[in-house]
């Protein structure tokens, strides 16, 4: 069975309000979205969410990444679904000049990677979780439902009391508060999460690269009686090497997510124990093989994993990080399926938002276990180009 075709779509997804952190703020995003049509006519979708500011990519420059690459010279005949997940960790795109990390072609990679596990899953009746099962049997660990963290990004004054209390009752286990942010008062923020929302819940932070080398401890220190249980990505990347002497300082675990993109990331922070743990996110890290491959090296050097999403994913990898969340052992925190809350046009005839308490069952079916909506696609399409047919 082999690949007859590759279309890419240019997709603009509108938000359902203002997302807004120390790095960025945003009210819609533009993904990229693959088509991967099979001979049998077994069709699947893959997904990626560009970010300048995390790997250096644009929704321009992954569509020329697509462009530039070989992929109709990669197509194989898989006889089987073995053989498909062999050929779509072998998935190579063309190179992007000055890239050391290899992480400046991610989300273009991401998007053509799910498309193919989709169509050979769909084809072969196979799920998208049997990928962990056959490559990473040592962390495989089906579940049948899986627990997402609640978040809270630009809340201040009442709207924090109000999502603290609205997390209580609704009896999330895990909340992550963006931190950080100019004209924000952190220490009255967690301080009424911490009261409102219960001393039960797991609380941890995201600076998103707010803090600098001569402040962060400072800034964790003034923190911790609150607490919390992990801060991400403190200070920006090219600082990143800071946070070992920070890590001797605090109480706090670090965990990288601007600073681990890819192998050469993940390497570059073991060697420097500049972290205890990684924040997954399958965009980010080039695809769903990509992202497993983190959590087994993650698991060889000690190191605890964080399944993350991008804001502003549609259902295509809100589905992608179900299976790799149900299947994958020992995920200390869950982010994703946030659909219904966040996004005006989530693509799928399901729903895949999380429900009471961040609960959410694991997909059944071949592939993705999703199926999309052509007339919702067609509503958000920018642009559309055949990649080969």
């Amino acid at each position: 069975m082999k690949i007859v075709a590759l279309n890419a779509y240019q997709v603009r997804i509108p938000l359902r309000r203002r997302i807004r952190h120390a790095a960025h703020t945003r009210t819609e995003t533009d993904n990229v979205l693959v088509r991967c049509a099979l001979e049998d006519g077994s069709v699947g979708f893959g997904e990626g969410v560009p970010r300048d500011y995390v790997t250096g990519e644009t929704i321009d420059s992954a569509f020329d990444l697509l462009r530039r690459s070989d992929l109709a010279g990669q197509r194989e005949e898989c006889r089987d679904f073995e053989q498909a997940v062999a050929l779509a960790e072998r998935l190579q795109l063309a190179s992007v000049p000055g890239d050391e990390r290899g992480c400046e072609g991610n989300a273009a990679r991401c998007a053509i990677e799910l498309a193919i596990l989709d169509a050979y899953g769909q084809s072969f009746r196979r799920s998208l979780s049997d990928v962990v099962r056959l490559l990473a049997p040592e962390i495989y660990q089906p579940q049948p439902r899986v627990r997402y963290s609640g978040a809270i990004t630009t809340a201040r004054g009442i709207k924090t009391l109000t999502a603290a209390i609205v997390f209580r009752i609704y009896r999330f286990r895990q909340v992550k508060i963006k931190v950080g942010m100019e004209g924000y008062n952190d220490r009255r923020r967690l301080s009424v999460v911490r009261r409102w929302g219960g001393h039960k819940i797991d609380i941890r932070l995201d600076a998103n690269e707010a803090w600098t080398p001569a402040n962060v401890v400072e800034r964790i220190r003034a923190l911790e009686s609150y607490g919390i249980s992990a801060v991400e990505q403190p200070v920006p990347h090219a600082d990143a090497a800071v946070l070992r002497d920070v890590r001797r300082q605090v109480r706090t675990p670090i965990m990288l997510d601007e600073s681990l993109c890819s192998r050469f990331d993940a390497e570059r922070a073991v060697e420097g124990q500049i972290c205890d743990l990684f924040n997954l996110r399958l965009s980010k890290c080039g695809g769903f093989i990509p992202s497993l491959r983190l959590a087994q090296f993650a698991k060889q050097k000690g190191l605890g994993c964080q399944l993350g999403c991008q804001v502003g994913e549609t259902a295509v990898l809100s589905a992608a990080g179900r299976h790799f969340a149900s299947s994958v052992a020992g995920l200390r925190y869950l982010e994703g399926s946030y659909d219904r809350h966040l996004v005006r046009e989530a693509l799928a005839t399901e729903d895949l938002t999380f429900g009471w308490g961040g609960w959410a069952k694991a997909l059944p079916g071949p592939g993705l276990g999703i199926a999309l909506d052509p007339q919702a696609l067609q509503r958000v399409t920018i642009r559309e180009e055949t990649l080969f047919s």
